[in-house]
């Protein structure tokens, strides 16, 4: 008796879980490859402050202006913390397979996008008609190298945060979400930042400005923190959608939701 799975004997239909499943991976196929298409293409600055004298020495001219600190991150980098969100909510709805086959899908889909977007590429233009060549070819060139670099950082990073997520699951017996969310999202995080932004440097799609060892590490550390902070935010918003659908939930591996280990002791919950 003691060890084997438990499973929750919910009334939700199969199509109505199929569909939560397919929604939750198009938020995140349509996020993984915007953030690609775009990537560098453009830095934005999400806020700025005023930074006391006392450290003025410490924060590098990059991120600031004069005495002001600038959250200044690439374009792309605003779609990223959903798919981080997604394989998280994923992996504790549906468990670590289904995330993990999510992963690979991405990674197929971007493999697919850069095989089309090559193909529109190399054919030959019609001239007279075509309004914007000039506008494809250069989102083309900064595309291929985001891509191949967002897809080694990408199944290196979400390969990571799957794995690490359901390590503190099993590691705390299927409690404490705050900790599995947290601690495998910002690890991964980083992974992503820095292996996408070092592969970019090297291959040349980063600005004039980021030239050096330094400054390549100021960026990845101002990439990190925003997407440090994304995963502190998106904490209770996982905690309110899990359970906004804990009928759905139907981890393989056994383990129940908290208010469903209550239940189990009265009977609502079958072996």
């Amino acid at each position: 008796m003691a060890g084997k799975p438990v499973k929750a004997a919910n009334s939700v239909p199969s199509y109505k879980r199929d569909a939560l499943f397919l929604g939750l991976s198009a938020v995140f196929l349509t996020a993984l490859v915007m953030g690609n298409i775009i990537g560098t293409t453009k830095f934005i600055q999400l806020f700025s402050m005023n930074l006391p004298e006392r450290l003025l020495p410490l924060v590098p001219e990059l991120v600031r202006d004069g005495e002001q600190y600038r959250m200044i991150i690439p374009v792309g980098l605003l779609a990223f913390p959903f798919t981080f969100f997604v394989t998280d909510l994923i992996s504790e709805l549906f468990g670590r397979k289904k995330a993990q086959m999510l992963v690979w899908i991405g990674f197929c889909m971007n493999l697919f996008m850069l095989a089309i977007m090559t193909a529109n590429y190399y054919l030959p233009n019609a001239y007279g008609i075509s309004g914007g060549r000039t506008l494809f070819d250069g989102v083309y060139g900064f595309m291929v190298g985001n891509t191949i670099g967002s897809m080694i950082a990408y199944l290196i990073a979400q390969t990571v945060d799957v794995q690490l997520f359901h390590f503190w699951k099993r590691f705390t017996k299927g409690r404490h979400l705050w900790l599995r969310n947290n601690a495998s999202t910002m690890v991964s995080q980083l992974v992503d930042s820095t292996a996408i932004l070092s592969i970019l440097y090297f291959a040349g799609n980063l600005g004039d400005e980021i030239s050096g060892a330094g400054a390549l590490f100021i960026l990845i550390l101002n990439s990190y923190l925003f997407k440090f902070f994304s995963a502190l935010f998106d904490t209770p918003v996982c905690y309110a959608a899990i359970h906004y659908f804990r009928d759905y939930y139907e981890d393989p591996e056994g383990y129940m939701l908290p208010e469903r280990k209550t239940a189990a002791s009265t009977g609502s919950l079958i072996k």
